[in-house]
């Protein structure tokens, strides 16, 4: 049997304390499945992004264990934390992120720098990636030159620079208009295919939700299948 990439048990997550104290991760435990996309699907304010948060190492649980790819994650300092999100987990913000005084193929290959990756290595993964988010013909463009469909292609892209294990992206299309936003998201279902990584997308988009091979709703921190 496959053993789970991600493992989370118990998990609690509480900001403040006392009456006003807001409990935005109530005993969440699931499992996800190597190679698949999984949507996670609620309101703003539901827990959806501090739980994208603990899992990948940006926000520590209160209680509870969490395991990616066989890593106990609570028990990791904050250099365990930083190497974890260098190797092992990549993230797609809402707001692109990419530094604009790079090119696309720049901004790609950023992550493969910091890991001293050789040139020839790295010009071949930045090539390759930015053919599979159909963006070849504008690797020398700088992010303000590109539209914001082509601005999340190239971070999705970088995403993927360091061939990570699990992909996390928070609202990957909340700032995309109805018809970029669906080839981005359909982008992210092909990558989970040609690239074998797992994806934890989160999102109240119902064509994600379909494209996703497992939906988990989140409502006031605890979650429903």
């Amino acid at each position: 049997m496959t053993k789970p990439i991600v493992e989370v048990r118990g998990v609690h997550r509480t900001f403040g304390a006392g009456p006003t104290a807001v409990h935005a991760l109530r005993d969440v435990s699931f499992d996800v499945e190597p190679g698949t996309m999984v949507a996670l699907v609620g309101r703003s304010g539901s827990g959806k992004t501090t739980l994208l948060n603990v899992i990948g190492g940006l926000d520590r649980a209160d209680r509870g264990s969490l395991s990616v790819d066989g890593t106990d994650i609570t028990r990791l300092d904050e250099d365990g934390l930083s190497r974890l999100r260098r190797e092992k987990v990549a993230y797609v913000f809402q707001t692109f992120g990419l530094i604009p005084v790079l090119s696309a193929a720049e901004n790609v290959g950023a992550p493969l720098r910091l890991a001293r990756t050789p040139a020839a290595d790295r010009e071949k993964r930045v090539e390759l990636l930015l053919d599979l988010v159909g963006l070849a013909a504008h690797a020398e463009q700088r992010p303000a030159e590109l539209s914001g469909g082509q601005q999340q292609r190239v971070a999705i892209a970088r995403a993927l620079a360091a061939s990570p294990r699990l992909l996390i992206a928070d609202e990957p299309t909340g700032q995309l208009d109805a018809e970029t936003g669906r080839s981005v998201m359909a982008l992210l279902r092909g990558v989970v295919e040609s690239e074998g990584v797992t994806a934890l997308v989160s999102t109240h988009d119902p064509v994600m939700m379909a494209l996703a091979d497992r939906v988990i709703r989140i409502s006031d921190g605890r979650l429903h299948e």
